[in-house]
């Protein structure tokens, strides 16, 4: 009950329906996307599910383009983003976030018979990136923006495609995208440059939602305590959890 008024006082108007109205582009496995059946579904999608249920909630997904997400959470829209959103101080100015729920950081995928153990060893050689991506701004300051052997494209399964046939000696990307997809593909494997930098997704509310983010934080620390968040993390991602940093 005394979580159910917190919410009231966070979404007033849905609070007697239950119902947290939950936004996330569903373009972005294994994130959140949409399956056969046209359901949302993904990393994402489980773990505020599992947020929602520790509070007797029930959540509504909106398909919603990340283009426009933070103008549906300003109008009301939506109560909250579940979108892969990185936390940084440019966003910290207009929104309020969760405690992060999600390591990120760039991994590098290459032929199973590859060497490779740091950028530094792709030296030459030519890597894969989405343009414009973190990815893309690793290779440039590594290789040289202008160097012909950064080969761009526009999303993560092109750069794999590429990688896997042959047109390229390695690609750069987002973890959660690179490991999901390198899955598909017993002939690559990845590996973790420890000198690239980490960055955390999280949550987005309207700044000054404190009542709602504080309802946030206490799902995800529930379920990072009873081992859910462990069991969602390792059904998408095959492997274990690395710890999360305190808010």
């Amino acid at each position: 009950a005394a979580v159910l008024l917190v919410l009231a006082a966070a979404v007033p108007a849905r609070a007697q329906s239950r119902t947290l109205v939950v936004g996330s582009s569903a373009t972005y496995p294994p994130f959140a996307y949409e399956n056969a059946q046209k359901q949302i579904v993904g990393f994402d999608v489980d773990v505020i599910q599992a947020v929602a249920r520790r509070a007797g909630l029930q959540v509504r997904l909106v398909n919603t383009p990340f283009v426009g997400i933070f103008a549906s959470l300003n109008n009301g829209d939506i109560d909250l983003v579940v979108s892969g959103v990185t936390i940084n101080e440019r966003r910290k100015q207009s929104y309020d976030f969760s405690t992060p729920y999600f390591e990120a950081r760039q991994l590098i995928a290459v032929p199973v018979s590859s060497a490779a153990k740091t950028v530094g060893d792709l030296a030459g050689k030519k890597v894969a990136v989405v343009t414009g991506s973190t990815g893309d701004d690793i290779a440039s300051r590594a290789f040289g923006k202008t160097s012909a052997n950064i080969r761009r494209f526009d999303t993560t399964p092109l750069i794999i495609a590429e990688l896997v046939n042959g047109g390229v000696d390695a690609a750069i990307g987002d973890n959660g995208v690179i490991a999901f997809r390198v899955q598909e593909h017993k002939g690559l494997k990845t590996f973790d440059d420890p000198a690239l930098p980490k960055e955390y997704f999280g949550m987005a509310v309207k700044q000054g939602n404190a009542a709602l983010r504080d309802l946030v934080n206490k799902g995800l620390a529930a379920i990072v305590a009873d081992g859910t968040y462990a069991t969602i993390y390792r059904t998408w991602f095959k492997a274990e959890p690395p710890a999360l940093p305190p808010r």
